[in-house]
């Protein structure tokens, strides 16, 4: 990084992600994959979100700040950029919750686009589900967002 991205905020924040921004980055990632995030998205993402342990002790405030900072990174660079910073830091015992909560919510609008696909393949990838429990999974999600 040069001298003015050093002085400016250019390095993008070196803070590591808490395992909390990385599984919400993750399925916020999955919602803005196509380019804008339907209202049916982004209910799903606070839904998978609000019933789970790990965002327990999260106040409106705390959450609010979480997402403030994942949306920096996710108008800096896209979901790609989200995704790659996310991905490490979620907890091994979480990836395959967030591959799951992911095609939901990809899912929830009724239609996927060609770049949702991409992401979902990447999601595969990046958190190391196997091949044939995300064909499982994808199954599942379909039917049960089908109607």
């Amino acid at each position: 990084m040069g001298l003015f991205g050093d002085m400016f905020g250019g390095g993008g924040g070196s803070k590591e992600l808490s395992p909390q921004e990385a599984f919400t980055g993750i399925l916020l990632a999955a919602a803005a994959a196509d380019g804008h995030i339907s209202d049916e998205e982004a209910t799903g993402l606070w839904t998978a979100i609000e019933r789970m342990k790990l965002f327990s002790n999260y106040t409106p405030d705390k959450f609010k700040r979480m997402i403030d900072t994942l949306l920096k990174i996710l108008k800096k660079g896209g979901p790609d950029l989200l995704v790659e910073k996310c991905a490490p830091v979620l907890p091994e015992e979480l990836k395959v919750t967030a591959f799951v909560n992911a095609c939901d919510i990809v899912l929830a609008d009724g239609v996927v686009e060609p770049e949702e696909k991409e992401m979902i393949e990447k999601l595969q990838n990046r958190l190391e589900v196997p091949g044939d429990d995300a064909m499982e999974i994808v199954k599942v999600m379909v039917l049960k967002n089908r109607g």
